[in-house]
């Protein structure tokens, strides 16, 4: 009988930097939808509602501001959840970062320099769509490309899809091949996102061109200058790369300098490798709407 191993244990150095760059300290905890926007911006992507359980960045965790944070049971009363979920809210009316339900279900945040490496590992072009969309997601996004966006009930209606379940299933297709993303959320009259292209919010991110090996290593990198170092299996369960596609990230990293193997699966940053991203495109500190100028090509 194989011994199931307990989770690894990682140098107390490195929980240091995670706690730095991952806004697990009090001094650095995220408050305002612009130090949200920042956090994204530096890390090039985090969940949004997981805990210390699970790896990787988390909006939830940088709220809470300490490296333990834990969901409770009962989120509805917790004040550090319902603040994430309002910031949640407030980013996704902002329109400066990227928010879905990407690959395997993980709802994450973007950062617009990294949608086109996202998308160029699970999007699909407009030629594949009737060959890799069912038939439901190709109805739904028939009414986006028409209707420009739509509230959850009137999509629904208008792509005739009567059944829920199935509804959400052809939605989640389209937010996991990068298509569809929500634009805002509204409460009265009635609970509902609202629904857009994501080629609508950021045109030049979603129509610029990258190889998959360029994006898996350019995934590895922001991962593991936030991280200061991965264990094995730990990119792929962040992002929803195979573990094959983790390693050649990984393994990309090292052929160049920016990271070192410690042992298979095990990659560390180099000495002086660490850096900082380039100023956001947008102004962190502005409270403006996304453009209503952009007609972009879809």
């Amino acid at each position: 009988m194989q011994l199931r191993r307990g989770p690894q244990v990682l140098p107390g150095d490195v929980e240091d930097y995670r706690d730095e760059r991952w806004r697990r300290e009090s001094t650095r905890q995220v408050e305002t939808a612009a130090q949200a926007e920042r956090f994204i911006e530096q890390v090039g992507f985090t969940a949004c509602l997981t805990d210390s359980r699970r790896p990787g960045p988390s909006l939830y965790v940088a709220v809470c501001g300490r490296r333990d944070a834990v969901l409770p049971r009962h989120v509805q009363k917790d004040p550090e959840t319902s603040h994430t979920w309002q910031l949640k809210d407030e980013l996704l009316r902002r329109g400066n970062v990227y928010y879905a339900k990407l690959a395997r279900g993980k709802t994450m945040f973007l950062a617009p320099r990294m949608i086109p490496y996202f998308r160029a590992v699970w999007g699909i072009r407009r030629a594949e769509e009737k060959r890799i969309l069912s038939s439901n997601a190709r109805a739904i996004l028939s009414v986006l490309r028409r209707e420009w966006e739509m509230a959850t009930s009137d999509l629904r209606d208008e792509a005739r899809i009567k059944d829920r379940p199935t509804f959400n299933r052809a939605l989640d297709e389209l937010q996991a091949a990068m298509i569809v993303a929500p634009s805002a959320v509204y409460y009265v009259p009635k609970f509902t996102y609202i629904w857009t292209l994501g080629v609508g919010r950021f045109p030049e991110a979603m129509a610029r061109r990258v190889s998959r090996e360029a994006s898996f290593r350019e995934i590895a990198r922001a991962f593991l200058n936030g991280a200061g170092m991965t264990i094995p299996g730990e990119l792929a369960r962040v992002t929803g790369l195979s573990r094959r596609d983790a390693g050649l990230g990984n393994r990309a990293l090292v052929a160049e300098g920016f990271a070192t193997m410690l042992s298979p699966g095990t990659y560390r940053l180099a000495a002086g490798c660490q850096v900082e991203p380039p100023p956001p495109l947008f102004d962190a500190g502005a409270d403006a709407e996304p453009s209503a100028d952009l007609e972009p090509d879809f």
